[in-house]
This record gives C-alpha cells, structure tokens and sequence, in this order.
C-alpha cells in the first residue's frame, strides 16, 4: 500500500524523512499555500481533494510520481527530445522525430500563451511532481531533476505525434545501401540529416503490436437497461507498457471538479471516464489529419529555396546536438533539420526528392480548453460545445449522461482538401493547389445521436457500422476524410450482436459483458463449415478421418474463450494459420481461399499446439499468462524478460481479430524456451458505468496503481483481470470514505 512520508522542516532547511503506514487519520505535510488530501482506496488508486483546482492538481502530480515515477519521467523524457540519452541508440529515432516537429519549443512557447487559470492548474500539477523529488531524496532520476509546467504540453504533443505520426503517408524509410538501425553509431565529425537517419529494422512482433492499438467503447440508452437510465462501457486497448500506458485517478476541488477515470502519465487529469453527470470513451480511429508533401531542392546556387508555385521558396534549416549514450559514454552526434511552409522534412524518395509532413491540430493550444470543458460538462450541450473545438486531432468518442442522451462521433483534426488530389500518398509540394483549405468542423463529422435502436458502439470500424439504425450516410462526407472508411471489425459485429439482443440490461450484467469471451469467428464459422466437412469426408476422406477428433472437439463447444477450455487453445491456434499474425488480420491467406483447406490448416495447428504442449488439448489458462515486467517502456525488452518461471496469473482474454470483447494481445510463443504466451496489449484500463441519480461505476487497469514492484497494488488487480471482475470506482465523498485504505493531506 502506498504511503505518505512526514517531512519536518528544520530550521537548518533539511528534511528528516520518517515513513510512516496511515491507516485512517491523514498525516499533514507543513508548508505554505491551501490543503491537498489524498485518499487510497483499498485497490491503491488515488483519490484526490484540493481547495481549488490546482491543488486537486498538486496532488495528481504527487501520486502520479508516488505510483510510478520511473513512467513519468520516462514519458516526459521522450517529450523532451533526449531519450537517447538514457537508451542510447534505440532512442535516437524517436528523438529526431520530436525535434525535427520542434516539440520543445513550441511547448514553451505556447504555455506562454496559454490563459492563466490554465497555467496555474498546470503549474500546480508540476509542483506536485516536484514536492515528491524534493522528500524523496532516494529516488534517483535517471534525466529530469526538475520538472517545468510547459513539460505537459511537450509530453501531449509527443505522445499524439507518435499516435499519428503513421498517418502521414511518408512510407517506411527505404533500404540505404544495407545500412540499417541496429548498426548506427554516432559520429560526432559529421552532422547527420534527420530524413536520412536509417531505417528502424523490422519486427513483427513490434509491428503487431503497434498495430492492435484500437479499443472498445459502448453508450446504451434507457431502452435497454433494467433501470431506464444510460450506460457507458469504457475499454481502450493500449500496451500496458510506455508511454501510452494508463494511470487511474480521482480528482475533486471545491471549485466543482469532481471526474474520476484514466490518462497517460503526465497527463494533469484524467481525459476519459465520467462525472456526475457525464461520460465518455475514446476508441482509435484513422481520419485522415495528415499529408505529405514532396518538395524538390533543385537551386545549386540557392540549396535551401524549393520549387513552389511559378518560383520558389525557402526553408529553415538548423543544427543540433544528440547526447547519445554508449557503453563508453555520452557520444554526441549532430543532426541537420530542414522545416518548409509544408512541415518539417522527414524522409528522402528514392529519386532524391525529399517528404515534408504536417499533421493537423498537433500544435492546437485549445485543446486544453477542450479537454478541461470537458470535464467539468454538466449536460450534453456544454459537453459537445466543448468537443466543437476540434482540438483532439483523432479518435472515435462515444458518450453518455444522466438525462439518458448517447451519442458517437469519428472525431478528428481533419483538413479540407482538394478532392482531385490522391491524398493517400505524397502530393506535389510545388502546387498551390495541394495546401489545406481550413479543417472540417465538428458538425461535419460522422456522427449518431440517440438512435432509435438504443445503442452506440465503437471498435475501430467506419461510422456507418455504429449501430442497426440512424448511421452516418456514407455518401454525405469526402472520401478523403476516413481511411479506414470499409471496416467492419469482428469486435463491431460482436458488439451490435450484444447489444441488439439486450434488454432490460442490469449494471451486473453491463460488467459481466465487459469480459465477455464469445467468438465471433467460432460461433458463426463452425457450424457453417459442417456442410464443408461432409463434403471433405467424400473428396479428402484421409485428412477428414485424421482430424475428426479435432474437428468434433471444437463442435463441442459454446465458443466462449476461458482458462479451462482447450478448445480456446486449437481455435486460436488454427485462425492465426488461417489468417496470419499481423493485425487487424481479418482477411484469409491466399493459400486458404477454399474452405476444404481450412481442415488442411486445422490439422497444422493441431500439430502447433501438440509441439508446443505435448497435446493438442490444452488449456488456455496455462498457454496466456499474466504477469508484470519492473520498468519498461518498449515491449520488444519487456518481452524478453517475460519469465515463465516467475509468477503469472492465466488470462481468458484473446487476439481481437477472433470477434472478442475481451481482446488481448500477446509475445510470441518460443518453442522449448518458453511456449506461453504473455499478455501485453488489451485492456489499458476498463470502466463500467451506470447514469442513475447517483452515477454508480466499476474499473480495473491491467496490473494494479503502483508501479513500483515492493508495492501490494504493484500485480493485485491481475487478479481481477484474471478473474474477469472489476472494482468499485467511488465517486462521492462518502463513497470514497467507504472504501478507504489510507489517507494523507498536505499543505501546500
């Protein structure tokens, strides 16, 4: 269990540090300023309570850096542009990409900008986080002794740059010469061009993981619920490990902030989850808020103007220096950076031209205007006011309030363009023509308000698939707007499939739902491929008599994934021959086109699962495990140390692909060294919400509220995910008395 420290503050001006367990009396830090209370329920999670917002904001930063401070300053190291002064090598893409869109010094320039009630709040988030260094003497920052306020809007813009970043058409950097990212070293003689930093060398396992990033999100109206009032499913798949890894909180004031849910770390208040009145949900989507442009240097003479128009332009060009750590030490490597009208010069084409890219509302100061109306919205017309800035430069938001409203948006920054250009891949950058005419407002966007079928859903697939009534008209919106405009996941199909046969829905039955483990692929495959299997009695009688054990196992089975069921185990096993590894891997190898050919496959991974277990009647719970890795950000190195040795919990959950709500994704099995399989994408933190007159809500995150592994809530609420249960999420003053673990209060 967390806990609070006494700091004397001597006359000398140092600290005595005593730690001291607080099991009901809060314990009071002397300084100077308004009180801060922090109360943990018995699930560690931090409930917060200031006098006026920023302290509320003090106190998120504090247990933000109690929790898992080595995260947040990981975090806010990436914002910085410096990570490769503490990962070396592996950090220096990650670092161009920040400087090249100049994230710092935009960051610092506008929290100059930004309102002043903006800059206190935020002011005091970073104070929190300081106060923690301050009497907490052994903890040793790896980078950042010191954090400044403007270090939050470095850490937003990075974090929705890395989400975005891929929307930018500029392709995946091209082979130079066999030169590639694991070979770099620095050179401090030569300064390198940031759009000829070599290629990141490839891996499947961190493709597919970047790619399963997506989520789940329902709203359900009165007409389907026992009590008549709305309910809110909230369920974001992101890696439980980095940057996008969530932290749940509850923070109040007595200015009337009273929001309980979940945000990155660094974030000064939770952006998802719902108050009194309100709440809502992000789901990934894939609006297309991002262009490239080629731009041709074509001046011996003049080596900084571009072709634009009938004559030409210049661009800023600059130099700095990495820190980049070896094992002999820092080397310090400089780097070239060229920025156009266009945007900042990231790749070169193999022709020799060079890629600029822009991405829509990353640099968007309203957005924390947004963000705070949003949470302090009392009804559906101050909530959506608030969405109308158009600040959030993607993903799908679905929501629902106490006066029985849902509603979806697909939510994005998205440009006006001009139709006649393919803006799927790089445009001229030399044609007026190809510039932004504006961004669409948010009136324009796909979007479902109280459909008649009493329900929204949102699993990473089109608008025109929310629900069975009232969708978006497809031919209403430019083609250039979504890119992800023909999807329908198996998740979506699942979700309607619930929520069409729902009535008189219960809050137990909405948290049941949350862990729901049917298959949509099973259930609507199988007993269609009976037919199949006659025929492949007839024509293949050989392999029909080999798998008919098999085939009769899955045919015994309610196609709900569980820890007993082996028959999750061959399923799983047998879709991943059928339609591959990668995500959203929903559309069948070539080689498996005839349905009598999926028996050929079943057979192969029979045979998988036999090598890799001994039989193929497995259970799932011991092939997918759960288990915590201390200090990591990149699953590729967290993978590494998954120890099937080492404590683990069995995991219901599968790969989203298969038409599951539980979705979650996992390291590849290692035959002999270590057959399991590790959960590391999924639920990043799930919420279950009720709209009565006292909004009643249930959550869970994947591991527990503290990162720090000597924590009791380091691994404890893997037991509820393993159990497939989630927690009360106390809302109220005497709620969150109830459920008290430990308080402490502090004067700032």
């Amino acid at each position: 269990m967390p806990y609070t420290e006494l700091l004397i503050d001597c006359t000398m001006k140092r600290f005595l540090l005593c730690a001291l367990f607080v099991w009901s009396q809060p314990t009071t830090l002397i300084g100077s300023g308004a009180s801060v209370t922090v109360t943990r329920d018995h699930w560690g999670v931090a409930h917060i309570h200031g006098k006026t917002d920023a302290d509320a904001f003090f106190g998120m930063g504090y247990v933000q850096a109690e929790d898992f401070f080595w995260q947040l300053e990981d975090s806010c190291i990436r914002a910085l542009g410096r990570y490769s002064e503490v990962v070396g090598a592996d950090g220096v893409r990650s670092d161009i990409l920040n400087r090249s869109f100049g994230i710092v010094r935009r960051a610092k320039e506008d929290y100059a900008r930004l309102i002043p009630e903006h800059q206190i709040r935020t002011q005091g988030f970073v104070d929190g986080i300081n106060h923690y260094l301050e009497t907490h003497p052994d903890e040793k920052p790896r980078l950042i002794t010191r954090f400044e306020p403007w270090h939050t809007l470095a850490m937003d813009r990075h974090a929705l740059l890395d989400f975005t970043y891929r929307l930018g058409k500029v392709g995946k950097p091209r082979d130079r010469s066999g030169q590639d990212y694991a070979g770099w070293t620095p050179d401090s003689e030569r300064s390198l061009a940031a759009w000829d930093f070599p290629a990141e060398p490839w891996s499947e396992f961190r493709d597919e993981v970047r790619q399963a990033i997506g989520s789940n999100a329902w709203a359900i109206s009165g007409k389907r619920t026992k009590s008549g009032r709305a309910m809110l499913f909230i369920n974001p798949h992101q890696p439980w490990y980095g940057m996008g890894s969530f932290y749940e909180a509850h923070i109040r004031s007595d200015s009337g902030l009273n929001y309980t849910g979940a945000c990155f770390y660094g974030t000064p208040f939770p952006t998802l989850g719902h108050n009194e009145y309100l709440g809502w949900a992000y789901t990934v989507n894939d609006p297309d808020i991002a262009d490239a442009w080629t731009v041709s240097f074509d001046d011996p003479d003049q080596p900084l103007d571009y072709r634009y128009d009938d004559g030409y332009r210049t661009a800023e060009e600059w130099q700095e220096t990495l820190q980049v750590k070896t094992p002999e030490g820092m080397q310090a490597q400089k780097v070239t950076f060229r920025r156009t009208h266009h945007g900042p010069v990231v790749r070169r084409t193999d022709d020799g031209k060079l890629i600029a890219v822009k991405v829509a509302g990353l640099f968007d100061r309203s957005r924390i205007d947004q963000a705070w109306q949003m949470v302090i919205a009392k009804n559906y017309q101050e909530w959506r006011e608030a969405m109308s800035h158009c600040a959030i430069p993607m993903f799908n938001v679905v929501y629902a309030d106490r006066d029985g409203n849902i509603f979806y948006a697909y939510n994005g920054t998205i440009p006006r363009r001009d139709p006649e250009f393919d803006w799927t891949k790089p445009v001229d950058g030399s044609d007026p023509a190809t510039e932004w005419k504006g961004i669409h407002t948010f009136d324009e966007l796909p979007q479902v308000f109280n459909p008649d079928c009493g329900y929204v859903q949102s699993c990473n697939s089109a608008p025109y698939t929310t629900c069975d009534s009232n969708n978006p008209n497809r031919e209403e919106f430019p083609a250039y707007m979504l890119m992800d405009a023909d999807v329908d996941m198996r998740r979506s199909k699942m979700s309607r499939r619930i929520l069409g046969q729902s009535q008189d829905l219960t809050f137990d039955e909405l948290q049941a739902l949350a862990y729901d483990t049917r298959l949509y692929w099973a259930l609507t495959e199988i007993p269609e491929l009976g037919e199949d299997f006659k025929r492949l009695q007839t024509e293949q009688p050989d392999l029909a008599k080999e798998i008919a054990p098999v085939w009769k196992h899955l045919q015994d089975w309610d196609f709900r994934a569980s820890a007993e069921s082996t028959q999750t185990t061959l399923m799983v096993a047998w879709y991943e021959e059928l339609y591959g590894l990668g995500y959203p891997a929903e559309t069948l190898k070539e080689e498996y086109q005839d349905r009598l050919s999926w028996f050929g496959a079943l057979k192969k991974a029979a045979g998988r699962v036999r090598s890799l277990h001994g039989n193929w009647r497995h259970p799932w719970g011991k092939v997918h495990r759960l288990q915590r890795v201390v200090n990591q950000s990149e699953l590729l190195a967290v993978g590494a140390r998954l120890n099937p040795l080492l404590n683990s919990l069995p995991c219901a959950g599968t790969p989203g692909p298969l038409g599951i709500i539980f979705t979650v994704y996992s390291s590849p099995e290692i035959p002999l060294l270590r057959p399991q399989r590790f959960s590391v994408v999924g639920p990043a933190y799930m919420s279950v919400v009720e709209f009565t007159d006292r909004v009643r809500a249930s959550s869970v995150v994947p591991f527990g509220a503290s990162g720090r592994p000597n924590s009791k809530h380091f691994f404890d609420q893997a037991r509820l995910l393993s159990e497939r249960k989630l927690k009360p999420a106390p809302l109220y003053t005497d709620e969150v008395n109830e459920y008290r673990a430990s308080s402490g209060s502090f004067e700032r």
